[in-house]
Order: structure tokens, then sequence, then C-alpha cells
């Protein structure tokens, strides 16, 4: 008997407020396969599909799913299938699903697949029990398949941050490519492995592997020699030039 999801409050968010501003460059860019009028317009859909899932921090060309796009530009797949295949492709899974905590997992694809904040730590905890139970594709699934996606993405809208501008507002909600790919968590695991530092603000992020954080004595008399010769060199033609501007010497 599969577990259903828990129930969980929903908070007063800025997609729940309907909108009647005037479009502008602060709102989000729809793209969408049923209105695309040249190869240019789908190139950009993938661009847009990529950005969503991947954000710019993991961009690469390594990452690029070419058997999706190519299934996509036929018409083989929708755009929601485009996204299902990212979502749970080797490059997303090992750079945030491997690297996260499930609570953390669960805020990040929240943020890209259902393009909002999740409502509260109840929310999060119901859908961490789904991706513990079924796995991450029925995780997916289960975002992907709902109503909040198909009544607000369908099968052809690649998904986006739904209002993050309130009018009247002096500020409103931060661009969810904002948001750090890895938790507090991940940093102090870092921290306790060596990577990092641990230290405020204005502090250097990396620690030395070296003891009592200076290189070893060999590593630096070579710098002290590289240091001596650069200068001597660097002496001989100040000299050098000095002579040839009064003529004793030319050059």
């Amino acid at each position: 008997m599969p577990i259903p999801l828990l129930d969980y409050t929903l908070t007063s968010q800025n997609q729940r407020v309907t909108g009647f501003e005037v479009a502008g460059d602060e709102q989000p860019v729809i793209y969408s396969s049923e209105d695309l009028r040249s190869p240019g317009e789908m190139d950009a859909l993938i661009q847009a599909a990529y950005l969503q899932v991947f954000h710019e921090q993991q961009m690469l060309k390594h990452n690029r799913q070419t058997y999706l796009e190519s299934q996509l530009r036929n018409g083989h797949i929708t755009v929601r299938e485009f996204i299902r295949g990212l979502v749970t492709s080797g490059p997303f899974r090992t750079n945030n699903y491997n690297s996260n905590s499930n609570y953390r997992f669960v805020e990040l694809c929240v943020h890209r697949l259902l393009g909002r904040d999740v409502h509260n730590e109840r929310e999060t905890q119901a859908w961490s029990i789904i991706l513990a139970t079924k796995g991450l594709n029925g995780f997916v699934d289960a975002l992907l398949d709902g109503d909040e996606y198909s009544s607000n993405f369908g099968d052809d809208i690649v998904p986006f941050q739904r209002r993050r501008v309130l009018p009247q507002r002096s500020a409103g909600e931060l661009p969810h490519q904002r948001m750090p790919r890895y938790s507090a968590e991940y940093r102090i695991r870092l921290e306790n492995s060596g990577l990092l530092a641990k230290g405020g603000v204005g502090e250097s992020s990396f620690s030395s592997t070296w003891e009592g954080g200076l290189p070893p004595k060999s590593v630096r008399l070579l710098g002290a020699a590289i240091t001596i010769g650069g200068a001597t060199v660097l002496l001989g033609m100040t000299v050098s030039i000095a002579l040839a501007a009064f003529g004793l010497i030319s050059l």
C-alpha cells in the first residue's frame, strides 16, 4: 500500500496571490512548446529548461542530454517529459541528489519544478517521506504528475518562479537561482573534513593542509631563491637602462 502525502497547511506566498500588474522585466518569461514559430525558439525553450533545472552553476556541456533534446525537437516527448528526464538524469542525481540531505533536495526540487518555496517544514517532511519510500524517480513523478504542476505548467510550459514580485512592495522574493545548492549541513561536513576553515566573515574560506599553516622548508627555500633571482635580474635591467640613458653603454 503506497504511503499518501502528509497533509500540510498552505502559507500565504506570492504565487497564491492573483496579480494584475503590467508585465515588465521582473515578470517571468514563459516558454511554451504550443506557439513555437522557428527552430530558434525551440533552442531558447531548451535553454530555459536547462537553466530552470540545473541553474547557472551547472550549465555545463557535460550535463546536456542530447537524446532528450532530440526527442523533444521531434515531438516524441512533451516539455514535461523533458523536464522529468533532466531531473532524473545522471548529472542531476550526482550534483544535487547524492550530495544533499533529503530535506534540502526536496526544497530544491519544489523550487525548480513547482516554481515556489516550500510552505513550511511539514511540507518538507511530507515530500521527504515520498522521496525516501519511492526513490528519486517516484518522487519526481509525484511532483510532475501532481495537480499543482499540471494546473500551472501542464505538458507544454517550462516551469518558472511564479510571482516573485508583488505590486506596492519595495522588495520581492529572491530569485530561486540564488538559493545555494548545498545546505549548512554540507558546509559543516566540509569544515569537519578540513576542506573549509572554521571562521567568521572575512577570513579565508580555504584551510591549509600544511603543518602550522606554512609550506615545508624546501618549498620556502625554493621560493626565496626564485625571489632573489628575479630581483637580481630586475636590478641588472634597471642599471643597464640607466647607463644607456647617460650614453655610457649601448643596448
